[in-house]
């Protein structure tokens, strides 16, 4: 074999792990999203389209853990974004204060989600949590919620501990995007008297909207897969009312043992990741240009 072509060995290792783990898979959930398989017997029927139909008219906790999802995805995106941002432009100068300062931000990264969980969880508990603790000592007691156990709330202060977890991690991304701008730039934005503010939108932003963009995305898919953090946390309760796509497919797999619908799901979300992910960073790549 030439050496030209021998480079292409090197690619065979890889691309077997991804037909196993990533394609066999993908497959595998889109025909038993046509059967009715319970994931433990060897037998099933085919069903058709019956589980689609069901999803789109007969479900409603689907649909609310959809509009969950995507309420904890924009929240998330939104101040994860925003906070990483505001951050990394604060800490740009590999000084030793902001060499510590982006050190302390990413720590919580390197936590798992279960301890995350556990953590939050006792920091919102409504009787002995460190919030509500605060709250009462400053004598604002009216602010002192049952923060995972209130439908209407729980799934926001869920979205705020992802935040907190994941912006140190993109404030990251930001700071190497950031430090990739010429410093030229800004000399001559100063020269020809820009401000602050229209030197971040002629200059900074547009050159840092490629580290936006994959931040934007990662995050939007951590979103959608934030299930360890979730179920640690309330398990998707109360009422569903933190249940999002990835609890509700896990549920639906190992608890009702409806394989075959679990799969049917399954196949919805990965479709709302993609139009949701494709969506963002076409909007993003017009705004930077």
């Amino acid at each position: 074999m030439k050496a030209g072509k021998s480079i292409y060995l090197f690619v065979v290792p890889g691309l077997i792990l991804y037909l196993i783990f990533f394609i066999y898979p993908t497959i595998s959930a889109l025909f038993y999203s046509f059967t009715n398989w319970d994931g433990l017997s060897t037998e099933y029927d085919f069903v058709g389209v019956s589980n689609y139909v069901e999803i789109f008219t007969a479900d409603a906790i689907f649909r609310k853990s959809l509009v969950n999802n995507i309420e904890f995805m924009l929240f998330v995106v939104i101040f994860q974004t925003l906070f990483s941002l505001v951050f990394a432009l604060f800490l740009t100068k590999n000084s030793k204060r902001s060499v510590f300062l982006r050190a302390l931000y990413f720590f919580p990264t390197i936590l798992s989600s279960v301890s995350v969980a556990f953590i939050w969880s006792y920091m919102y508990d409504p009787n002995l949590g460190l919030i509500n603790t605060v709250m009462q000592a400053i004598n604002l007691d009216s602010l002192a919620l049952n923060w995972i156990g209130n439908e209407d709330i729980a799934i926001y202060s869920i979205s705020a501990v992802q935040v907190w977890f994941h912006t140190g991690q993109m404030l990251i991304i930001f700071v190497a995007g950031l430090q990739g701008i010429p410093k030229d730039l800004y000399e001559v934005a100063k020269m020809e008297g820009a401000n602050k503010w229209q030197t971040f939108k002629k200059v900074t932003w547009p050159l840092v909207a490629p580290a936006a963009t994959i931040v934007v995305a990662y995050t939007t898919i951590q979103s959608f897969k934030a299930f360890d953090l979730i179920f640690a946390m309330t398990r998707g309760g109360p009422n569903y009312s933190t249940e999002i796509l990835a609890t509700l497919i896990y549920n639906t797999a190992f608890r009702s043992y409806r394989f075959g619908y679990a799969s049917a799901e399954s196949v919805i979300f990965m479709i709302v990741i993609a139009i949701i992910t494709i969506v963002q960073m076409r909007v993003l790549r017009s705004k930077a240009t």
